[in-house]
């Protein structure tokens, strides 16, 4: 059964804004998470994968930490973008292997929880000093 607009709006603010749903959720608990975590993929990660589910590994890869506030994320009706480019880091060796889909979670290194997952378009081939990146164009949208 599909979301009202407003709901799929307001849940994506609350993960990603950490702005409250009255009467639903909040974002106070102990710990809330300050930041999200945007890895890429070789492969789809699937709806049942975590964060290392056929993540990059090409040298020097890490996540891009992303902060839950409208500084990090910028809103639109049922949708989310990053506020500014995401640079991940320059590959700092030979490779071979190509990013085909990117994803947002909760951990910055391990199994984490995949909140959203898309697919690059174009891919991102990757070789020595080539900066993987998203723009502002990149649209998340809670379906």
């Amino acid at each position: 059964m599909p979301k009202s607009t407003t709901i799929s709006t307001n849940i994506l603010k609350l993960i990603y804004q950490a702005v409250g749903i009255s009467g639903i959720a909040d974002n106070t608990a102990t710990s809330p998470l300050t930041n999200l975590y945007v890895s890429l993929h070789t492969a789809n990660p699937g709806t049942g994968g975590a964060q290392t589910t056929s993540e990059a590994a090409y040298p020097g890869y890490a996540r891009v930490a992303i902060a839950r506030s409208t500084s990090g994320w910028t809103s639109g009706t049922g949708t989310v973008n990053p506020a500014a480019t995401i640079s991940f880091p320059a590959s700092t060796g030979t490779t071979s292997e190509t990013e085909t889909y990117f994803s947002i979670g909760t951990a910055q290194t391990g199994a984490g929880l995949v909140i959203h997952q898309g697919t690059l378009n174009p891919s991102i081939a990757m070789a020595q000093n080539v900066t993987p990146q998203l723009s502002t164009a990149t649209t998340i949208s809670e379906a």
